[in-house]
């Protein structure tokens, strides 16, 4: 195993993954849990959009998993679904650091998918009946119109809808990365064969 010490150091991924966070959310101006997810579509070409991690499980002895969610019939949902795999990048440009993982998706639509839905604002939750996410939509006047129409079906407290839920990332890799003088940045990446085996962890040059 590499040899790792300050911001590094540690023999579960998660708990630094959680401690670097940590650390942004007191720095980043906006969405510190900001992650650029990566997917590919049934040919192959790949996709990238901005979402929000919403967390970073860890269990302990080195698993866990981190949580998004969306619409399951927006371009990314059906994308996952297919590949049922996924990437994504974490920039911080305050702290000049980044974690950049890869891993095996499973949905999250359980008692955990309802609890974070209730917790959003009531716009965002009729936002969510509302929008048929990534498909064309002929004006802005249409989706509002669908959101009073919503409002008026489902009221003050809506349920989850059933193509709203969370996506789990159970990673293969992570690799942490920080900012180093003249370019010389430090990398460490974290790697497995599958999410049941034990993590090797190498330095990688800049």
């Amino acid at each position: 195993m590499a040899e790792r010490g300050g911001i590094f150091a540690g023999d579960d991924p998660f708990l630094i993954a959680q401690a670097w966070m940590a650390e942004a959310e007191a720095l980043e101006p906006n969405d510190a849990n900001a992650i650029a997810l990566s997917t590919v579509d049934p040919d192959g070409m790949p996709n990238a959009r901005m979402v929000l991690l919403k967390e970073i499980e860890a269990p302990g002895a080195g698993q866990g998993a981190f949580v998004f969610y969306t619409n399951y019939g927006s371009a990314k949902g059906r994308e996952i679904e297919a590949a049922g795999k996924a990437a994504f990048v974490m920039h911080w440009k305050s702290l000049r650091r980044q974690i950049r993982v890869r891993g095996m998706t499973e949905r999250e639509d359980g008692p955990q998918a309802d609890a974070y839905y209730a917790s959003r604002s009531l716009k965002s939750r009729l936002g969510a009946w509302a929008s048929d996410q990534s498909q064309p939509l002929s004006g802005r006047t249409v989706l509002m119109a669908e959101v009073a129409k919503v409002t008026a079906e489902h009221g003050a407290n809506p349920a989850r809808p059933p193509f709203w839920g969370g996506f789990r990332i159970n990673p293969v890799e992570i690799e942490f990365w920080a900012d180093g003088a003249f370019r010389l940045h430090d990398r460490f990446q974290w790697r497995r064969k599958t999410v049941s085996d034990a993590w090797d962890v190498r330095r990688l040059n800049p």
